[in-house]
């Protein structure tokens, strides 16, 4: 079957956009001419950013996005670990839909019918690209029927010589940085950005849907030297733990590598913060090279750019370097959106909104004029583009998983709450409005009993959308 037969069965299916919980309609703000699109995804990426409010994180790429679409304080992620997120919001699927839980498992193995966001797109006519990091690595973790061009640069040996050394000794092998000679074209994502600008550059017929997945700041912590230049050591300023904080709970940072993270001198923090910062600025300027080559190649009055990170990072909140907790830090991430013709009004606009990664499927196929595949469970923010001021979401839903314990969290405005294997392992209670790192647990507070009640009947809906509760 061709694409452009493809095409006309699935428009013509009454049964396939009925069957659609997103809530996008193909012809709905249907655009005169196919738009293409530019979806970035970044590796580990926390919100310590210049348009985020980060007072010394120097992102003039992502504030130049930012200034020219809508950024988006409330977007959560569906697991804060590489592989299932990406599973996940690449299928508009929860991970307990796809079955991907750890880095481990290809979302096609567990889950082979699928549909992906790339090749959906592809059935539709689209020219797919993939440059970098977008499924979990290597091509075994792919779609195949995703692409018409998948490409994963490699570095130079001479980006893996400089200055630096591993935090821990050696004992946590990834827990090192390097200050790397060369330029930014001896590093994987100085070459992705280089295969990014070619083929934006590139004249061909219909519409694109270019990919592009830089790897930092995700470790080993490695970029050139002139981006730890940025960052002076006594000026980075180290987290602290208030008095009153509450023990952990078993699970709640499920990791060994506490212990050895507990062991950090404060210069230690410094460097890794540092190293973390450098990955950061690195990153950024490959992405304002990618935004160059867009508005240089004529493309960009008809291209969405949906900018994202994979899920957060913690930067010694609760004592932990790293991210799969549950806690906001490690859940919530930078996304940026901004679209053809998008109103001045509108451009550089912040919305509260709460999102969820599985709603950026819904949400570019709406743009774009698509219908969206049945039996996906996010739903379209579309309208946020042209109204950031309006809602979308009340709460997001979140997943780890500790062995064969589920953590699972859900995040209001105001709460966050957590149970481990369903409260049996215990459960947690977080008071933004007073306590925003999550540092008291509230959850066996006599006062907050009601609270705890329907936010327990809320997380348990997210886990069994059939369950009655």
């Amino acid at each position: 079957m061709t694409r452009r037969d493809c095409l006309t069965g699935i428009l013509g299916s009454a049964a396939a956009l009925a069957g659609c919980v997103s809530g996008a309609r193909a012809g709905q703000d249907k655009p005169a001419r196919p738009r293409n699109v530019l979806l970035i995804a970044v590796d580990d990426l926390n919100l310590h950013l210049g348009c985020y409010g980060h007072p010394l994180v120097k992102s003039p790429g992502i504030d130049r996005l930012a200034k020219r679409g809508v950024r988006f304080e409330h977007a959560y992620c569906q697991f804060p670990v590489c592989n299932p997120s990406r599973s996940s919001l690449l299928t508009s699927l929860r991970p307990e839909t796809t079955g991907v839980l750890d880095n481990r498992v290809p979302l096609l193995t567990r889950k082979p019918d699928a549909m992906t966001m790339p090749r959906w797109f592809r059935e539709h006519g689209y020219f797919t690209a993939s440059v970098g990091k977008i499924f979990h690595g290597s091509a075994e973790f792919s779609d195949p029927k995703a692409w018409d061009v998948e490409l994963r640069p490699k570095g130079t040996p001479a980006g893996r010589r400089g200055e630096g050394r591993n935090l821990t000794g050696g004992v946590v092998t990834w827990c090192s940085w390097r200050a790397a000679e060369g330029t930014d074209d001896d590093q994987a994502d100085g070459l992705v950005a280089k295969e990014a600008a070619r083929l934006l550059g590139e004249k061909r017929e219909g519409p694109l849907f270019l990919a592009v997945g830089f790897h930092k700041p995700h470790d080993p912590f490695i970029a050139p030297k002139k981006y730890f230049d940025l960052y002076l050591l006594d000026r980075l300023v180290l987290p602290t733990v208030p008095d009153d904080a509450t023990a952990h709970l078993r699970h709640s940072i499920g990791s060994g590598w506490k212990q050895d993270f507990d062991k950090f001198t404060d210069r230690e923090r410094r460097e890794f913060m540092r190293a973390y910062y450098a990955g950061a600025s690195f990153m950024d300027a490959q992405l304002g090279r990618v935004l160059d080559a867009l508005d240089r190649s004529g493309l960009a009055d008809d291209t969405v750019v949906l900018f994202f990170s994979d899920h957060g990072y913690q930067l010694g909140t609760h004592g932990w370097w790293n991210k799969n907790t549950l806690y906001d830090e490690s859940c919530r991430a930078p996304l940026i959106v901004a679209t053809p013709g998008m109103p001045k009004a509108v451009q550089g606009r912040a919305c509260s909104a709460f999102v969820e990664f599985i709603d950026f499927f819904p949400t570019l196929v709406e743009f774009c004029g698509l219908p969206a595949p049945p039996g996906i469970q996010g739903r379209s923010f579309a309208p946020l583009l042209r109204r950031p001021q309006g809602t979308h979401r009340d709460s997001a839903y979140t997943v780890v998983k500790r062995g064969e314990i589920l953590g699972r969290s859900v995040r209001t405005e105001r709460w966050r709450y957590t149970e481990w294997d369903f409260g049996r392992q215990g459960s947690e209670l977080y008071d933004h409005r007073a306590d925003p790192g999550e540092y008291r647990n509230l959850a066996e507070s006599a006062e907050n009993r009601d609270t705890v009640k329907r936010l327990a009947k809320l997380l348990h809906q997210y886990a069994n959308p059939s369950a009655q509760t």
